[in-house]
């Protein structure tokens, strides 16, 4: 049997769609990735501009934050990533942990959503804080793992199990497209696909210079 039609959207989803999900990105500044050793840079900013690049397809809200550029310490969000996100502002912070910030809590709350995509430097600081936190708040929380980066490769790997300890459930970029996409037939598939197409030679550049 030929089939060219996609199967219904389901009413009650509980895996990732773009309706019932946000993308939070958090601390992606040059301070913070100068101290990443556990992936290179350009394979961590492939991955958090793809993860921008299917949000801004798919209408996913974005809450973006920084940590220490008020204060004068640190720089902003990376180019790549401002690039990716128009029209979505920094909320900036004085402490580690984002989710003790009002500001950026607030923005969260206010999507009305329960399941949050997260991608943050440094995983075992800015990415395992507000995960854990969320996740006692009865959040689902689902961190990008090949889209963020530990002080050693211990560090982000120690954060990973702790964080999956408590309840977090990790997936990667290409997953979350594919995810959220779920169907070929879809009129909306294109958007993968145009991700995608973007995606995959800069993928294999990086991965044939490596």
């Amino acid at each position: 049997m030929t089939k060219t039609q996609p199967e219904p959207v389901r009413e009650a989803d509980h895996l990732l769609t773009p309706k019932n999900c946000i993308l939070v990105l958090i601390d992606y500044q040059p301070e913070q990735y100068s101290s990443v050793t556990s992936s290179s840079r350009e394979e961590i900013t492939l991955n958090a501009v793809a993860l921008c690049k299917l949000a801004q397809a798919y209408g996913i809200p974005v809450v973006l934050s920084t940590v220490a550029v008020d204060m004068g310490v640190n720089e902003g969000t990376i180019p790549e990533i401002r690039a990716a996100l128009p029209g979505v502002e920094e909320i900036d912070r004085t402490g580690v942990n984002a989710w003790q910030d009002d500001d950026f809590r607030k923005a969260v709350q206010n999507t009305g959503r329960r399941k949050v995509v997260i991608g943050a430097l440094w995983t075992e600081v800015c990415l395992a804080f507000p995960t854990l936190d969320m996740l006692a708040e009865g959040y689902e929380v689902y961190p990008v793992a090949d889209a963020v980066g530990g002080i050693s490769p211990v560090a982000h790997e120690r954060a990973f199990d702790r964080m999956i300890q408590a309840g977090a459930r990790p997936i990667t970029a290409i997953s979350f497209g594919c995810e959220i996409m779920r169907n070929w037939a879809r009129g909306d598939s294109d958007n993968l696909r145009e991700v995608m197409r973007w995606y995959f030679p800069q993928h294999r550049r990086l991965h044939k210079s490596a």
